[in-house]
Parts: structure tokens; sequence; C-alpha cells
């Protein structure tokens, strides 16, 4: 009998040992969590909050969004009413906006009694937690689509980013319903993804929680995806059309964290007797993380990046910033290109021409997608080509632009005369063009 006891001790030390870098790496940390008015309506519901309470003990910053689903639909069945879908939107009028306020109040009621609890010997006991909820969220009206008016159906217009971090900031909870109010005093039914990832967004969130119905995420096979990328996800939303509704805005509002700055998001099956735990404290976790693609390289371009190329290039061509080249010119010289790569799309790419005898090389086909302009991409690949010239005993560096002259003359090029390029470069300039010259010593 000891020695059973022995082994359930040792059991623990070493569990509890080996939870403490995730302790130590989650302290301070702030994290938004959504769950669905499933997991509310379901017996269990308070165990989930003794996990939150757990997590807010561990001094994680904690800011909450619920929905209300069910317990807007079982008043809407009172009134003998239902909520309407059309085109995958809710409409939202006047009987089913005062199911929706009924609903999400009495949600909201519920987390925070529970959240209030500190009786002895349980999971609660001293925890002293207190729960702020507000007007976090402004909101605005979807409208009309297709003839339809949604009526009180909105949209995430602004989160009051700066009142929920002061909420955290002063060791409480944060509540946030999926209610948005507007400056006229209208109140909106939102989408609790939406206003969960426009929270995570808002606040620069270290992670975004989602518990979502069913397990979590899984490939075709019904095996669980543990880590993936947005490609991935856009991918999966293209390929299976009859994901629930549901899912499918987790998912997508789930990208759009992850690429507006949100480090993680997790998406857990809720169902999970302490998910949220098992996914924090252990190795492996119990979801699905989606993290954007961990690297972004400058690198030479090769025979697959020519399509990201053209693509890139196209509108600054059609415009008359830069000089329209063939595929079949690209093809040949793709070994003098240089690409930016992030997430699997080209953001950035420029050409080096060198002249070796002149000990001078042309750079040409410089362009950086509109999204990532003035995030010092340019800066780092006009870096990149300056190395890479110099590395192949290059002394000076020119080009012949029409529009972008103040960009290479605040990065040290000079103007020139078209007599100072090599000759055979001077034998192909385009006079009806009229370029001007910059040159820049390296």
């Amino acid at each position: 009998m000891a020695t059973t006891k022995n082994k359930k001790t040792d059991l623990f030390v070493d569990w509890f040992r080996n939870t403490s870098p995730y302790i130590h790496a989650h302290r301070g940390r702030t994290v938004v969590i959504l769950f669905g008015g499933e997991a509310v309506a379901e017996e269990r519901f308070a165990d989930l909050v003794h996990d939150i309470a757990l997590l807010h003990g561990l001094g994680i910053k904690l800011v909450l969004v619920h929905g209300a689903r069910p317990q807007i639909e079982e008043r809407l069945g009172l009134h003998q009413a239902e909520m309407q879908y059309i085109n995958g939107l809710r409409v939202t009028d006047e009987m089913a906006l005062a199911c929706v306020k009924d609903a999400t109040g009495a949600v909201r009621v519920e987390v925070e009694a529970l959240l209030s609890m500190g009786l002895a010997n349980s999971p609660m006991a001293g925890a002293n937690i207190r729960v702020v909820s507000g007007n976090f969220v402004t909101a605005q009206p979807i409208g009309i689509h297709g003839g339809i008016d949604y009526g009180h159906t909105g949209k995430v217009r602004r989160i009051d980013g700066v009142a929920i971090q002061r909420v955290v900031d002063a060791g409480a909870i944060a509540l946030v319903p999926s209610l948005g109010y507007s400056p006229t005093g209208e109140v909106f039914n939102l989408g609790a993804a939406d206003v969960a990832s426009s929270v995570a967004i808002a606040l620069g969130a270290d992670k975004l929680i989602m518990l979502v119905e069913g397990k979590g995420i899984s490939d075709s096979r019904g095996r669980l995806l543990t880590n993936v990328i947005p490609r991935d996800v856009e991918a999966m939303l293209q390929r299976r059309k009859r994901l629930p509704e549901e899912l499918v805005q987790q998912l997508k509002h789930a990208v759009r964290a992850c690429r507006s700055g949100v480090k993680r998001t997790h998406l857990i099956g809720r169902q999970m007797d302490g998910a949220l735990l098992r996914e924090l404290f252990t190795r492996d976790g119990v979801g699905t993380l989606l993290t954007a693609e961990p690297y972004e390289e400058i690198r030479n371009a090769g025979i697959d990046d020519i399509g990201g190329i053209l693509e890139l290039l196209g509108p600054l061509e059609q415009s008359g910033v830069l000089v329209r080249r063939s595929r079949e010119l690209l093809e040949t010289e793709i070994d003098r290109f240089t690409v930016v790569e992030l997430d699997g799309t080209i953001i950035g790419c420029a050409s080096l021409h060198p002249y070796p005898e002149e000990q001078i090389a042309e750079l040409a086909g410089v362009a950086v997608h509109p999204d990532y302009r003035n995030s010092g991409r340019g800066d780092a690949l006009l870096a990149h080509m300056e190395q890479r010239a110099r590395e192949q005993g290059i002394r000076q560096l020119f080009v012949l632009t029409t529009q972008t002259a103040h960009w290479f003359r605040e990065r040290g090029f000079n103007p020139g005369q078209v007599k100072a390029l090599p000759m055979a470069r001077r034998e192909m300039y385009n006079y009806q063009r009229n370029s001007k010259v910059f040159i820049k010593e390296l």
C-alpha cells in the first residue's frame, strides 16, 4: 500500500515539475478565451469555470468572450419564433433582439456568479476574483445585402482595447458578451468569433483560445490536426463545404487573428474535461494550434517563383512604374532575382544585373506588395541586394526610375547621367521612357 502511495506521489511531483516551464511562460500573458452558450448550458460548466479561475490564479490575464446561441433559441421558442438565417447570416428583428439581450444578460450573470464563488473545500476557495464587463465593443449594422435587411445583426467596428487592458492589468477578469453598441445607442447582435478575434487583435493578445464543438479540427480521416498555418486552414475551407457554419466562422476569425499579430490561436474541443489545462500545460496539448509561418525569408528566386513575381510586378508594370517583362524573359533571368517570401507568398522582389568589367550593377524590378509597404521590407531587400553585389566585387549600384526617385534618393542614391552607365546598358537605354539615373557607391 505504501509503495502504491509513493508511486502516486512521485507521479504528482513529476507532473507538477513538468508543468513549471509552462507556468513561467504563461504568467503575465494576455489570453482571450471564447466559449459558446452550449458550454454554459451544461452541468459541467462549473468545471470549466474552476479551470479559468486556476489560470487567473497562475497570473494569466484573462478576457472571456461568450456566446448565447441555445439560450437565445430557447427564448425565441417561448415566443413561437426562430432566428432566421439567410446566406449564412442571422437576421435579428425586434423580437429576436429582445431575446438576444435577455439571453446574453442571463449568461453573463451566470458566469459572474460562478466566478464569484469562494466556498471552502472547493476549487474556488480563496479565489476572490473580480469580473468586469462593459460596453467595450462598438458595432455597426451588417445592413442590407441582396435586398435582405439583416436588422440588428452587426459586426465589430472598434474595440476599446485600452479599457480592457486596464481591467486585466488591475487583476480582474474582463467579460465581453457578443453584443455591440453604436454611438447612437443601438444594440447589435454580433458573432462571438468576430468579437473574440477583434478583442485579441486589439489587445495584441499572446493567445486566443476558442472552445469549439466536437473534438477540435480534424483532417479528412478524422485525425486531430495538431499544428496548422493560415493557408492550411483556408485550403481546408475551400475543400470541405459541409463544415458547420459556426466552425467555419471560428476558423476564418482564427486565421484573421493569426495574420493580425496574435501569436497563437488554439482551437480545442470543449467537451474534454480539463481541456484548457491540458492544452496550456502539457507538451503536446489536446487541440489544434494555429500559428503564422515560423519565418519570413529573403532568398534567391527559383523557377517556381515566376508566377508570384509576375503577380507582384503586374500592377506596377501596368501603371508604368516598371518596364514590362514577359514570362519568357523572366525565366531566362530568374537566377538574377531575389524574393521576399512570407507565409508561402512572394511579397517582395528585386533583380541584380552585374557588369563585372566596370564593377557596376543595375538594380531593377524592385517591388514590395502594397500590404507590406512602409514596414521595412523594402529597406531589408535593398540591404540584401547591396550585400549580394559586394560579394560579386561590385563597387557601384545604379537604378533607372521614372516614379520612385525620392525613395532611392533617401537611401543614398545620387543623380547620375546616362553616359555614366556601362556601354552595353547605354545602348539599351529607352529615351522615350526617359528614366532618371541614380547611382550609389558601395
